[in-house]
């Protein structure tokens, strides 16, 4: 008999499971829903007259909503990270490797749930960006596109915050993943071009995986040329999803007692 059907309802088992844990934790779904909309709102009613001049010439809304998208992903990470630590640290996982279930399906549930909430996420902001003025000019190809680039970034994050969250030995271990994937949007195109940095902060800013991710759909939602950071940035997050699944597939098979 085929394990196929098993392992989806197991897997779509989890996933409920994930999805009715963020209503027990509202300030889990405030964080991972509300700080990106509270971040456009505050850059571009606060800081976009400030700001504003150094957005290669276009309205400053418009070239900021990527870089806010992208850091949906980032926050929504990190709420993984620390939820599957905490199915880690409380025996829920090694509760799960006693019964009969297909073993896969905890982390498969933690990575669809993280996905649903960090898209759902992402429509907000480009929701809320509409209404201050966001006007992108993306076909429906672009549309698709950036929406396959934003899954792609949601899916690299999330596995390697399933591998941090099973790695860390408590939540506080999980930090130093946190401060890195929201720290280094503000070190790339996200909010000012690299142009207008200096040194060796603008190299890194421009080679920096994220500044890749932000260009591309910057140009695909205001349909203008990608240039050449369409395939690096894919396969960024092609290489990062493969080595989180991998890490986190590894520390999954170990021996839960540490």
């Amino acid at each position: 008999m085929s394990t196929f059907p098993h392992a989806v309802g197991d897997s779509a088992t989890m996933l409920r499971r994930n999805l009715r844990h963020l209503a027990r934790y509202p300030v889990m779904v405030v964080m991972s829903l509300g700080v990106p909309t509270l971040l456009l709102l505050l850059f571009v009613g606060v800081f976009g007259g400030a700001m504003g001049g150094g957005a290669r010439g276009g309205d400053y809304v418009d070239y900021l909503v990527p870089g806010i998208v992208l850091m949906t992903a980032g926050y929504g990470s990190t709420s993984t990270a620390l939820a599957v630590n905490r199915d880690m640290t409380e025996g829920i996982i090694a509760r799960f490797r006693t019964m009969p279930v297909f073993r896969a399906s905890v982390l498969v549930g933690h990575v669809l749930a993280a996905v649903i909430r960090t898209v759902a996420s992402a429509a907000l902001v480009v929701g809320v960006a509409l209404l201050m003025g966001f006007r992108p000019a993306a076909t429906l190809v672009g549309w698709l596109a950036a929406v396959g680039v934003f899954v792609l970034l949601a899916l690299a994050l999330t596995w390697l915050a399933v591998a941090i969250g099973l790695a860390a030995r408590n939540a506080e271990g999980t930090s130093a993943f946190t401060l890195v994937v929201q720290v280094l949007p503000f070190v790339s195109s996200a909010f000012v071009p690299p142009e207008s940095m200096s040194g060796a902060v603008r190299w890194f800013a421009e080679d920096q995986p994220f500044t890749l991710v932000i260009d591309t759909l910057r140009g695909l939602l205001l349909g203008t040329p990608v240039g050449d950071s369409a395939i690096p940035a894919v396969g960024w997050c092609v290489g990062l999803a493969l080595v989180g699944y991998l890490w986190a597939r590894a520390l999954f098979r170990r021996d839960p007692v540490r």
